[in-house]
């Protein structure tokens, strides 16, 4: 008797903490949904204290407490004097209800007659056809080094900013430069909006002993270039975390700054700048979602470039960004933490069929490698310019760049990858998960991804390349159609037109291992130069590649490789051309792992010796393929033989039937046919460049 009274105790107990459980379960979750505003400095703090039950959200403290004394807690990290640490994040797709917002906008698109960057300002080249900037969504446009408006170039040259009159291409001349005598303000991307010119520039703030990048700052400043030979500084304003990225949507320019959070004698920053004066809205500014803890700052910016007399408007959130997407509507931005390292027991383990012992299996303890979630942040896009916090979600896996993400009819399409393969997931206007395919090409990274329409491109690469093709008509039922292998990888993927499509990455040249009974130990590759090539899809379940071209050898690269901003393409004129570097150094791949951005990073941080520095130009067309043209040289004088910087600094456009590259030193211009030099302009003079 007395045993089985104990043993209705202890079921009414269990029951109880069950009810219990999912009550604070479900509170718990309700208020993570939550964004939340800064009061004080003190609540700030008091974010970041290094609290075990923290870690946790309510309902899991009560069910792993028992269990503490196994369960592993977080090393505290320091920055700027405040603790921060990794959050732990459900494996549940929640969104937000309209968070704590009181905006009752609508959200709305940007008319597509609204004149966006290179479109013609005057009748002198209303006429003119002219390339604009390689952008990834059509009316969204995205700041680089050189833009033009048909009749001028704007371009950077060090810490200036160059215009250039090329109305007469026998003739251009230099109509301004716009000089940033303060060494420490680095131009760094440029805007074209009807007669305005955006500058944005990274400001670099010194330390006692060194320069941090997490001390710079943005400072964008906007010229009125009606007269081109006097712009006239109209606005700036300055945002204290570093330069991340920027779009122009119609007459709406959004900037975002991110970094760690800031202190000034022993006091976090909250302060921006406007023509020159501190406006500094307090703790209130700064938001952060609920579940997210970081003393990461991210800033969005917005001004209208129609009414610059406005004062800019500035979001403030706690939130780490390693890859952003935007569309006309919304912003997405994206974190990615490792979770393979399992903290807590699930409930089901307690409370299931392996009963309370279950909190103890390994599996709770596994470091496993394919750990990596990416979070992804919606902000709407309103019709005054406003953002506002929409949803949120995570999803397993990692993005590569902004061409992991495209968003469709409502929906947002992402690529991710990890140990178990390469995948596509699609999401619904609030993040929920409607689709998704299987896991391919296990093993593999995947370099390089290109949404089209109803179909979705992945490159996944060990020792060959598989091209997948995937269909996306059904939302919810996404599916492969076909695969192709060939040596190599594609780190860029261009639309020809809709049955064909562009790679752009490296050539290489498989090695097998063998033992001396013959069994292969092991199978590596190297790399043995850039290449290019045309696929053709029309046939989705068996793309063709029907063209290629392999450029250099194993000491080649190119910007275009890790900037899809360096291309230059027109179908039309059956054009395609890109800068190329070639290094005294040869290029290697460790292993599949190794992310070649980073490695060609790393040529660039370490000042590795370039021989030369060229654009190449290729006449292109389905019937012959790729057909080199002619490389326009920039390369340095003779005595500047080695050239520390890369070809970021080398661009081209073309203006009716000239092709203009340009340089921090040249502006060149030659024929598009048949590639004569029709004049060229030196940007910097010859005794500028031995003061260097």
């Amino acid at each position: 008797m007395k045993n089985g009274k104990k043993l209705k105790i202890l079921v009414i107990i269990l029951i109880i903490v069950i009810i219990v459980t999912v009550g604070l379960k479900n509170l718990n979750d309700k208020n993570e949904e939550e964004l939340v505003t800064i009061k004080s400095e003190k609540e700030l703090e008091q974010i970041y204290q290094d609290d075990y039950y923290d870690e946790f959200p309510i309902w899991k403290q009560i069910c792993t407490l028992p269990f503490s004394f196994v369960i592993s807690t977080s090393t505290v990290n320091s920055g700027s004097g405040i603790l921060s640490k990794s959050s732990y994040y459900e494996n549940s797709i929640m969104e937000s209800d309209d968070a704590n917002s009181t905006d009752s906008y609508d959200v709305k698109g940007v008319n597509p007659s609204q004149i966006v960057s290179g479109s013609a300002e005057s009748n002198s080249n209303a006429q003119k056809d002219f390339s604009t900037t390689n952008i990834q969504v059509e009316n969204v446009d995205e700041a680089d080094i050189i833009k033009t408006d048909g009749d001028y170039i704007y371009s950077i040259s060090e810490n200036n900013v160059i215009i250039t009159n090329v109305k007469d291409p026998s003739a251009p001349n230099i109509s301004k430069k716009i000089v940033e005598n303060d060494d420490d303000v680095i131009p760094e991307d440029l805007m074209l909006y009807n007669n305005k010119l955006v500058v944005i520039y990274e400001k670099v703030k010194a330390t006692r002993f060194s320069y941090s990048y997490s001390k710079n700052s943005t400072v964008v400043k906007i010229y009125d270039i009606t007269n081109k030979e006097e712009p006239k500084e109209i606005k700036n304003y300055e945002l204290e975390q570093p330069y991340y990225t920027s779009r122009c949507i119609g007459n709406k320019l959004y900037v975002i700054s991110s970094g760690e959070l800031k202190e000034e004698d022993d006091k976090i920053v909250t302060y921006y700048s406007e023509n020159g004066e501190k406006i500094d809205p307090g703790f209130s500014s700064i938001q952060y979602i609920k579940d997210h803890k970081t003393t990461n700052q991210s800033l969005i910016s917005m001004v209208d470039l129609d009414n610059v007399k406005l004062h800019v408007k500035v979001n403030s959130y706690l939130l780490d960004i390693e890859n952003a997407y935007i569309s006309e509507d919304n912003i997405y931005l994206l974190n990615e933490e490792y979770e393979g390292y399992t903290n807590a027991p699930s409930i089901s383990s307690i409370f299931g069929v392996k009963g309370i012992f279950g909190a103890f299996d390994e599996k709770y303890f596994d470091y496993t490698d394919d750990g990596y979630n990416t979070k992804i942040y919606k902000f709407n896009l309103l019709n005054d310019g406003s953002i506002k916090f929409a949803n949120k979600t995570k999803i397993e896996g990692q993005t590569i760049n902004q061409f992991s993400l495209d968003e469709h009819n409502g929906n947002l399409r992402v690529a991710v990858y990890n140990d178990k393969g390469s995948k596509i997931v699609v999401l619904d206007e609030k993040l929920k998960l409607i689709g998704e395919t299987e896991y391919l090409a296990e093993g593999e990274k995947m370099y390089s991804s290109r949404f089209l329409e109803n179909k979705a491109y992945l490159v996944t690469y060990k020792t060959v390349d598989p091209l997948f093709v995937i269909d996306l008509s059904d939302a919810k039922k996404p599916k492969v159609l076909g695969k192709l292998k060939i040596p190599g990888y594609s780190t860029y993927l261009h639309p020809y037109d809709e049955n064909h499509i562009i790679g752009i990455g490296m050539q290489t040249q498989e090695k097998v291992r063998k033992n001396s009974s013959g069994k292969v130990v092991s199978t590596t590759a190297t790399i043995t130069g850039m290449k290019m090539a045309l696929f053709d899809v029309s046939d989705v379940e068996n793309p063709v590649q029907i063209s290629d071209t392999v450029i250099g050898d194993s000491r080649t690269t190119s910007a275009i490789l890790t900037n899809h901003k360096a291309l230059l393409f027109s179908k039309e004129k059956e054009l395609i051309a890109i800068p190329v570097n070639n290094y005294e150094e040869d290029f290697e791949i460790e292993n599949q792992a190794t992310n070649y951005e980073s490695m060609v990073n790393l040529y660039r941080n370490y000042n590795k010796n370039y021989i030369s520095e060229g654009y190449f130009v290729y006449k292109i067309n389905l019937q012959d393929g790729f057909n080199l043209k002619g490389v326009i040289n920039h390369d340095k004088t003779t005595q500047n033989k080695y050239y520390y910087d890369n070809s970021k600094l080398l661009r081209g456009l073309y203006i009716d039937n000239n092709l203009y590259t340009v340089s921090e030193d040249y502006i060149k211009v030659n024929n598009l046919e048949n590639l004569e030099e029709i004049s060229s302009l030196a940007i910097k003079k010859q005794d500028e460049k031995s003061e260097k």
